[in-house]
Parts: C-alpha cells; sequence; structure tokens
C-alpha cells in the first residue's frame, strides 16, 4: 500500500500543490538558471524555483550534500511525514530505501570540472568529490532519519529508474522482507546532461509537446517523488490513509540500442506488468506514458501500447508536458501523478498540444484535465540502454 508522498516538483511542493497544479495544468518551464547558458539558442528547462536547501541540511550544514541529495533527503522526510510516521517509529523496523537517478550527483561533478578548467588544475577538493558520489542519494536518507535497520539501494537505470525502485520496494514488503519501503527517483538540472541532449538535437527550443503533430523535443527538469511502501496489514493496524494500491510492475532491458526504444520490447514489458499485476489490458483506465515529445519515443511507445491494447487504448497523457524530462525523477514524478489521479477522480492534461498527429492515434486527454472515476492506472517508463519499467497502480482497496 501507498501510505505517504513526497513531492519536490517544477510545479509545486507536496502532494496537495502538485496534484493542484496537475489540475489546471501548470507548466514548470522557466529559463534556465543553474548553469551558464551564453552561447546556446535554447536555454528553458523546468527548475524547482522554491527549494530550501537548509530544510535537507545534515549535522554539518547544507553544503555537505549534493542538489539531488539535498531533493532526495527532502521528499523522504515528506513522505514520512505524509505518511503519519517519524523516524523514531522507523528506528526498530526494518526499511528499505530504493532511490532511483540517472546523474547521481553528476552536478558535483560538474561544479568540479568547471573549476578546475576555470583554475587550469587538475586539482580535486575531496569535499565536492564525496558530496558527487551517487550511493549518497539513499545513504543519506537512511542517515537523516537515523535509520538502524536499513538497507540503501540506488538504482542507476535511467529515465527508467524510478519505477525500477518502487518496483523493488513493493517486492520487499510483499516479501516480508522489510517493514516499510521509502523508495522513488531524483535528478538535479545538470549542465552536461542538456548539453548532450542539445547536440542530439532533442531539446526543444520552448515547450515540451507528447504526442503534438509539431512537437520538437524534450526539456531537461528536475525534482525529487518519494513514496512510503507498507503492507495492507501494517496500515490498516496502525489506522494509516492508504492513497493506493501497487498492483505489480514489469521489466524489460533489450540492448538493442543505445538510445532509441525498441517497439516489441515496450510492449512485452507492459505485458509482463499486467500478468505480474494480475489485470488485462482491458482493466487498464488510463496509461501515463514515458511522453517525451521527440519524434522517435512518441511514435514507438504509442505504437507498442497498439499493439498490447488491440488498437483501443485508453487515455494516454504525459505529464513531461508540464514537469518537463526529470530524468531519474520522471516515472516517480508520474507514479505520485497517477496516483493522485487515483485518489481525486481526474486524469491530468497533456498540455500544448495543438494539431494530432495522424502516426500517434490516443485520446492524449489535451490542455484540460478530465474528471474521471479511475481504478487501474499505468505508469510507462522508458531509458536509454532499453531499460524498460511499467508499474500497475490500483485504487484505495
Amino acid at each position: 500500500m501507498i501510505t505517504g508522498l513526497g513531492v519536490i516538483s517544477s510545479i509545486g511542493t507536496g502532494a496537495p500543490a502538485f496534484a493542484d497544479a496537475l489540475h489546471h495544468g501548470r507548466s514548470g518551464v522557466s529559463p534556465i538558471t543553474a548553469f551558464d547558458t551564453r552561447g546556446l539558442e535554447y536555454t528553458n528547462a523546468c527548475e524547482v524555483a522554491d527549494f530550501d536547501p537548509e530544510a535537507s541540511a545534515s549535522d554539518t550544514g547544507p553544503a555537505a550534500r549534493g542538489r539531488a541529495t539535498q531533493l532526495a533527503v527532502s521528499s523522504a522526510r515528506m513522505a514520512v511525514r505524509d505518511g503519519g510516521l517519524s523516524p523514531a517509529t522507523l528506528r526498530g523496523q526494518a526499511v528499505l530505501v530504493s532511490v532511483g537517478t540517472t546523474n547521481g550527483e553528476a552536478r558535483e561533478l560538474d561544479g568540479i570540472t568547471e573549476r578546475q578548467v576555470r583554475n587550469g588544475t587538475d586539482a580535486v577538493d575531496p569535499a565536492a568529490a564525496h558530496r558527487g558520489r551517487t550511493s549518497r542519494l539513499s545513504s543519506e536518507i537512511a542517515r537523516d532519519l537515523e535509520l538502524s535497520r536499513a538497507e540503501v539501494m540506488t538504482v542507476p537505470t535511467a529515465c527508467a529508474a524510478g519505477n525500477y525502485a518502487i518496483g523493488y520496494g513493493f517486492d520487499a514488503v510483499a516479501a516480508g522482507d522489510v517493514d516499510v519501503a521509502i523508495c522513488g527517483g531524483v535528478d538535479a538540472l545538470v549542465r552536461s546532461t542538456f548539453l548532450s541532449f542539445y547536440r542530439l538535437g532533442t531539446i526543444a527550443p520552448e515547450r515540451c509537446q507528447p504526442f503534438d503533430r509539431n512537437r520538437q523535443g524534450i526539456l531537461t527538469g528536475e525534482g525529487s517523488g518519494m513514496l512510503v511502501l507498507e503492507s495492507y496489514d501494517s496500515a490498516l493496524a496502525r489506522g494509516a490513509r492508504i492513497y493506493a494500491e501497487v498492483l505489480g510492475y514489469g521489466l524489460s532491458c533489450d540492448a538493442s540500442h543505445p538510445v532509441a526504444p525498441e517497439r516489441d520490447s515496450v510492449a512485452a514489458c507492459m505485458s509482463r506488468a499486467h500478468a505480474n499485476a494480475g489485470v488485462a489490458a482491458g482493466d487498464i483506465d488510463l496509461i501515463s506514458a514515458h511522453g517525451t515529445g521527440t519524434r522517435a519515443n512518441d511514435l514507438t511507445e504509442v505504437a507498442a501500447i497498439r499493439r498490447v491494447f488491440d488498437d483501443a487504448p485508453p487515455p494516454t497523457i504525459s505529464v513531461k508536458s508540464m514537469l518537463g524530462h526529470t530524468m531519474g525523477a520522471a516515472s516517480a514524478l508520474a507514479a505520485i501523478a497517477s496516483v493522485m489521479a487515483l485518489t481525486e477522480g481526474f486524469i491530468p492534461p497533456t498540455v500544448g498540444f495543438e494539431e494530432p498527429d495522424p502516426e500517434v492515434e490516443i485520446d492524449c486527454v489535451p490542455n484540460e484535465a478530465r474528471t474521471a472515476d479511475l481504478r487501474i492506472v499505468q505508469n510507462n517508463a522508458m531509458a536509454f540502454g532499453g531499460n524498460n519499467a511499467v508499474l500497475i497502480l490500483g485504487a484505495r482497496p
């Protein structure tokens, strides 16, 4: 059961603000301030503007943690509090902390490189290098909550990592290996990642328009989404609020191409998720698509969806139209958006949609949210290297 949510995003912090932004189709797009964009033609992204790193400071101050770790710790703390738990109650329990990421603390490592170039030296600041360790994303959450019986796991499966981490948490709770799982994904806005996509020609000039005929690519973003998972019996015993239920998930790794998605592998991943969750394709009321807004991704993903759903897919949306592509946080934030949709009875819109693409025949719920009684939602995630993960979520029992 999902009993706690922690959200830090460009459209809202905390589950209520996040849900309200999804309801109203708010966009998190703004000019980049995280790094120097001089000389670049396109300079928009989806930054978190109102994040206070002091709120995630360690004993030695916020400088002891990199940006991504600060986001992860803050959202995990928020999820625990939202779940009616406290660090004290968790300390005697077996807890899994599972965090997915694409970049880890690459923003810190970018900073090291820039200082080396500027100073003309090969010397590395040991403190900055330590902040750049990807393993700190999960270990710092356990440290912050002072967990005494914690397993920590950082999952680096790129843009599908959030779903991978949630699936890992689901298995651990279902098997009785842990009492509570704190799981999700995080990434900060990173200059090197932005420039990589920029050089690939996949950065949109102004906005991300998934499924639109004139879509021009992604906008990079940042944020963190964390979920608290526990068993149904545990949630009932302590009188916890149950948001929704993780029914199951599916994974695939075809490794057929470094960056291009493969239709049959994505379709197999969806079918695997349905089988694991004990549902049929016709039971799915909504698909939260990976939906990056690139031509290759949208065409491939929709083709895979139509193969699995016999040319009759349910409404299929992309919250990246509002959040941008938050990399390792993307599917975790989309999972929380799916939970909000199940809980509050609405379908978030795909914003920025102007002209249908005859090659992308889906109902993407353009521009305005829609009231809906949802029971089962599918959350897709696709990543470079053929790493795919599909999560199936159900309304609370």
